[in-house]
């Protein structure tokens, strides 16, 4: 299994580009094996360089959305295997109590947000609700759960050949107080036992105390949730978009020395984990 980073950022960065090591596109990866099947993971606008890479090789597609804030979906139009004629693309999302996923994404695919209507690209795609329950995408085992963060949002945990990776994007296990009880905090079971888990570690601790609620988290909640969890690897990743290159290797580091456990790297554009 090798999982690809291709954006991890919370929003566009607005850091110089010569402070940008890290990368400036939001929220996507991939995650494959090899076969005819890939998983790709949000659809920000690092979905654009993941397209280029993935465009006419024919794979099936399974788009995996945690949620529908811009920026995890901002890539879809820039997505190539979405204009391929013919080709296979799966796109599933967290189900609402109000609207499908197909009018909340028509929202953004079609005028005046963007030219093209979901209804007339060329490629074949199907929508899903996210089951919250366990099922197979080719040879992966993938479960989904509801997480804490503003409106109907999900966390990934996939399982391939005995490893896991564990991807929350967007979450804010600590609101309300401290991490609990291991069967009381939000992502708990999506984590538990992983070889890789992506988590959103936004903040440092003072930048949070001014933003309880906004659905992220700092990165002491992030060490604190992969201990918790036993988690190997831990991957800081939704970088506040304000930060430079050192803003980030400083936290990185106070992870470092937070982690009872297990190590902790920064999500770079680019970077893989091979399994």
């Amino acid at each position: 299994m090798r999982v690809t980073v291709w954006g991890s950022r919370g929003s566009i960065a607005s850091a110089g580009p010569d402070t940008l090591r890290y990368g400036g596109n939001t929220a996507c990866l991939t995650v494959e094996d090899g076969s005819d099947v890939v998983i790709v993971l949000d659809a920000g606008t690092g979905l654009r360089r993941a397209g280029l890479a993935l465009a006419g090789d024919g794979r099936v597609v399974h788009l995996l959305l945690t949620h529908l804030h811009m920026d995890h979906i901002q890539g879809l139009g820039f997505f190539r295997p979405l204009f391929e004629p013919g080709r296979e693309l799966h796109i599933w999302g967290p189900p609402s109590a109000t609207e499908s996923l197909r009018a909340r994404l028509t929202r953004y695919l079609s005028p005046p947000l963007f030219p093209v209507r979901l209804r007339d690209l060329p490629s074949s795609v199907v929508l899903h609700d996210v089951p919250l329950a366990a099922w197979d995408i080719g040879k992966f085992g993938v479960t989904a759960a509801t997480v804490i963060h503003p409106g109907p949002t999900v966390g990934y945990r996939i399982i391939h050949a005995g490893r896991t990776v564990a991807y929350l994007s967007d979450h804010e296990p600590a609101l309300g107080g401290q991490l609990g009880e291991a069967e009381w905090t939000s992502g708990y079971g999506l984590a538990a036992g992983s070889d890789l888990l992506i988590h959103d570690a936004q903040y440092t601790a003072d930048e949070y105390g001014q933003r309880v609620g906004w659905g992220h988290s700092a990165v002491g909640h992030a060490t604190a949730l992969a201990d918790l969890a036993d988690a190997d690897l831990l991957v800081l990743f939704h970088h506040e978009p304000d930060h430079d290159d050192q803003a980030i290797d400083r936290m990185v580091e106070e992870a470092h020395s937070l982690r009872l456990r297990g190590d902790v790297v920064g999500a770079r554009e680019g970077m893989t984990f091979e399994f």
